[in-house]
């Protein structure tokens, strides 16, 4: 009998395969008595081949990126086309100090490699060094000023290796993991190496290193072979230097106390100074402090990557290269300006959503810029523009059974944090990422049993930053088509206040009868009752979904520095375009309610006093 099913790997389905098989040779009975000899012989094997075929299944699995599960074969496949897994990070700090060295002979003071400073920050005190020395002339009145330091959090260590050519394949790993990849500096017998950044212009002569990751996230010294790049010879030292950092704990730290070592230079000797030193000010706190890349990161950047080849030249290509250069990217959204109307050619816009706080920092904007001077075309221009929130609110109704449902407080708990679940998936958390309104009713749904309905509605809104007693204009969009009411008060917003006009104005608007395009209308509540204080103050355009706001002067917003502007999107499903980035807010103005659902727990089986809650969102609210 032949055997027709090769891919079943379950202990059961092998084990029914070789009695299958036993029955069509007549030289075996008993197989098929549960409690004989032979019934346990058959076990065995099926055991052995269901191992068998589990591990040649695994092995299989390990030897593709996309099926990979332990980190070094991902590392190991990566590194097969030309992708580096991008290391721990250190959070970098800017500080300023100096030093007076009037009452000495020194003309210039040295800051030396290794610990700077103690920086505070919420769950404790981190260590801040620097790699290199950093040397500084004293002015005529003896001051040595130290301005725009770059500190990075970890600990500076050093390692020392002998060379021993009797060792075919001597290898120089560091034993040290979390370290920051970017901070090792190599030295053979006092001579700097540097580090590899292409093969092209590399002899026998070149004094390069390459660093490799391995297993347990610990790192390895690699150098030229007498071809490409020069090989290290017997007998030399290798004194490689480098930060154990503490990666994204690192971040925020602002106040620095001053903890390193500063010397200046008499005769043929270094002297310690250890008096005039000032306070340090901080010019930036510590950012882009991150965790070593994950393995899944791996996965999804490294055949991007390559498919750029390391350069810039669609927009594709922007997304794949730009985590790989600037790690506290959580998310990025690149466009060319052809895909505007009106068009804009000749440029790229890129926005970023960093890791850590909500827009990038000036630096890091001007960081990424020059990065990306390697990888780009001449003529194309990169602009880096702030991203946008698109915040949608949710307002739901869940019906429960109170017979099923003993402790309405902690079902309401577990509602809120399966809403909040949804929030963090990878459906809403990217740009072009999709709110979907089916998998957020059932993500309610799901919670209890005892959940037997929900009705929930959404809005969308954006915050409009005001330019203080300014004369100025403003555009808000969504990226998704609005709901239009003929009625009007479509729009929302909260209170802010006007130059020349008195009280809390508000705005909103008023459809055309096409309800494709509308005015937006200023106005006040005066007694109770609304009173219009400009009738033509902008424009709606519902299809687009954007406002715009003639030029007005806003003197002051009744929430911090902010008007918040909502309205009610025509689809559920909410779309993130462009720069636009979706939050799910699940605090704020979101609103979840629980009723007992008195149909299904019996407490009024008729339905004489139960009452739907409503769908839509109520046509009186005229603010937010």
């Amino acid at each position: 009998m032949s055997f027709t099913q090769f891919t079943n790997l379950d202990f059961n389905t092998i084990r029914a395969q070789i009695k299958d098989y036993l029955r069509s040779n007549s030289n075996f009975s008993d197989f098929d008595f549960e409690g004989s000899n032979f019934s346990i012989l058959i076990d065995t094997l099926a055991y052995n081949s269901y191992i068998t075929a589990y591990n040649t299944n695994m092995a299989v699995n390990e030897s593709f990126i996309d099926s990979a599960t332990l980190r070094e074969n991902v590392v190991s496949l990566a590194r097969n086309i030309g992708y580096v897994p991008r290391s721990k990070k250190s959070a970098v700090a800017t500080i300023n100090f100096t030093v007076d060295v009037s009452d000495s002979p020194a003309t210039t003071v040295k800051l030396n490699a290794g610990l700077v400073a103690l920086g505070a920050v919420q769950n404790g005190n981190y260590s801040f060094s620097i790699p290199d020395d950093i040397t500084v002339t004293a002015n005529s009145n003896g001051i040595a000023t130290f301005n725009d330091i770059s500190i990075y959090e970890g600990n500076y260590l050093t390692k020392t290796f002998e060379v021993d050519s009797s060792q075919a394949n001597q290898r120089f790993t560091l034993p040290n993991a979390n370290i920051d990849t970017s901070s090792i500096r190599v030295d053979i017998n006092g001579v700097t190496y540097n580090a590899y950044t292409n093969i092209f212009n590399i002899d026998s002569s070149s004094r390069l290193f390459l660093v490799q990751e391995i297993e347990d996230e610990r790192y390895q010294i690699l150098f030229g072979d007498g071809i490409l790049g020069r090989k290290p010879q017997n007998g030399e030292i290798i004194t490689v230097s480098y930060i154990v950092t503490n990666g994204r704990d690192g971040n925020d730290a602002a106040n620095f106390n001053f903890a390193g070592k500063l010397t200046y230079r008499s005769g043929v000797s270094d002297v310690d100074i250890v008096q005039g030193i000032s306070l340090i000010s901080t010019t930036q706190s510590s950012e882009n402090g991150d965790d070593i890349e994950s393995i899944d990161n791996i996965k999804y950047l490294a055949p991007r990557v390559y498919a750029s080849q390391y350069r810039a030249v669609t927009s594709n290509d922007y997304v794949g290269l730009l985590p790989f250069l600037y790690p506290n990217i959580d998310s990025v959204s690149a466009y060319g300006g052809e895909e505007l109307d009106p068009p804009e050619f000749g440029k790229v816009y890129i926005t970023i959503k960093p890791k850590n706080g909500e827009i990038l920092s000036s630096v890091a904007k001007d960081t990424i810029k020059n990065d990306l001077k390697r990888y780009t075309v001449a003529g194309i221009k990169q602009e880096l523009i702030d991203l946008k929130y698109l915040y949608v609110e949710f307002n739901s109704t869940v019906s429960y059974d109170s017979g099923f449902v003993p402790d309405k407080l902690n079902l309401q708990s577990r509602i809120l944090s399966a809403i909040q679940t949804y929030a963090k998936s990878a459906d809403i958390n990217s740009f072009g990422g999709r709110l979907k309104y089916s998998k957020l009713l059932s993500q309610i749904d799901r919670v209890d049993n005892g959940i037997t309905s929900n009705i929930t509605t959404l809005v969308m809104r954006r915050n409009m930053v005001p330019e203080y007693n300014k004369l100025a204009t403003y555009e808000i969009c969504y990226g998704n088509k609005f709901h239009a009411d003929l009625e009007g008060f479509n729009v929302r917003s909260s209170s802010f206040k006007l130059d020349g006009v008195d009280g809390d104005i508000y705005l909103t608007d008023f459809p055309n009868s096409d309800q494709t395009t509308g005015v937006v209308k200023f106005f006040k509540i005066v007694d109770g009752a609304i009173t219009y204080v400009n009738n033509d103050a902008g424009s709606v355009n519902y299809t687009k979904g954007e406002i715009n706001l003639f030029p007005v002067i806003i003197t002051s917003t009744n929430l911090s520095n902010r008007v918040e502007i909502e309205v009610t999107p025509e689809s559920n499903d909410i779309v993130a375009k462009e720069n636009l980035y979706i939050v799910l807010d699940t605090t704020g103005n979101s609103e979840l309610n629980l009723i007992e659902d008195v149909l299904v727990s019996g407490s009024n089986v008729s339905g004489t006093n139960y009452t739907p809650p409503s769908s839509f969102i109520s046509n009186k609210k005229y603010t937010r």
